[in-house]
């Protein structure tokens, strides 16, 4: 019987992208075309570690059409949960190709746009396109790593070192469906040019700001150079999953300790929960 195991979206957590970005991938058979839907919950939105000012909780629907050829399309709605303004807070649209390179790995090349609103209080919202290109080699474990080029109003690249376990905890219903636990660690380094658009644009409208070093407005005179690619965060995640044939629901906790070379919260650790469904047909 085949599992659906993980999912591949356009996270904001991951990203992303994942990139997050924001972002996760499914293991599906190659000899079908699948459409997988999904929706997710999250405690606050998560971008390579970091978080925004104030607390963004968020609701996110997505979809991916993956062909026998490994192309695929993927689609992303985000909805705030203390935004009272527009329905959708968020859209990212984008499109990839996943290949084997020998018989243990696999490579994804993948382009997104985000479309976001004016002010968005997203923390990539300068950065509205994000091409990416990543390796995972499978032993017994997986251990990946992840480029992302991400660009806008600023430029940014980012690189995740990560590696996962997945472990099976056996079956509910006499191997019809499959309990599995997945901790992975990772992690980033990058540019910032981001978090300066962030806070200029938070300026402008007058909101409370975190201490950035360098950034005029703030209590701190030193100065930090967003050019320089520095590590940023390491993390660690524990995602806990019950997969059936078509769907797959998952709750996960990650704790992300942000570097000494952090624009804002240098030491300081992040702590993200999320709840999700997917169905695959």
């Amino acid at each position: 019987m085949r599992y659906l195991l993980i999912l591949p979206v356009f996270w904001l957590c991951h990203s992303s992208a994942q990139a997050q970005t924001d972002t996760a991938g499914t293991q599906t058979d190659n000899k079908k075309v699948t459409l997988t839907l999904g929706t997710l919950y999250s405690n606050n939105a998560n971008y390579y570690g970091q978080t925004a000012a104030a607390p963004m909780p968020y609701i996110a629907a997505s979809a991916t059409l993956q062909f026998r050829s490994g192309i695929y399309f993927s689609g992303v709605g985000y909805r705030l949960l203390n935004d009272s303004g527009a329905a959708v807070s968020a859209t990212s649209a984008g499109a990839g190709i996943e290949f084997k390179i020998g018989k243990k790995l696999a490579a994804d090349l993948s382009y997104s746009h985000t479309f976001f609103p004016s002010n968005s209080p997203f923390l990539q919202a300068a950065n509205t396109d994000n091409a990416a290109a990543g390796l995972k080699y499978q032993y017994w474990m997986t251990t990946g790593v992840h480029v992302d080029y991400a660009f806008g109003k600023q430029r940014d690249v980012f690189v995740t070192l990560s590696t996962e376990k997945m472990i099976q905890l056996g079956s509910l219903f006499k191997g019809k469906d499959l309990v599995t636990l997945t901790p992975s660690a990772e992690a980033v380094g990058g540019t910032q040019h981001f978090y300066q658009t962030y806070i200029q644009e938070k300026q402008l409208l007058g909101l409370p700001l975190p201490v950035i070093p360098g950034i005029p407005g703030t209590s701190e005179t030193t100065t930090k150079e967003a050019t320089r690619f520095d590590l940023l965060s390491y993390s660690l995640k524990v995602p806990l999953a019950y997969n059936r044939a078509h769907y797959m629901i998952e709750v996960a906790y990650q704790l992300s300790v942000l570097s000494d070379k952090a624009l804002s919260g240098a030491g300081d650790a992040n702590s993200f929960f999320t709840c999700s469904f997917y169905y695959q047909f």
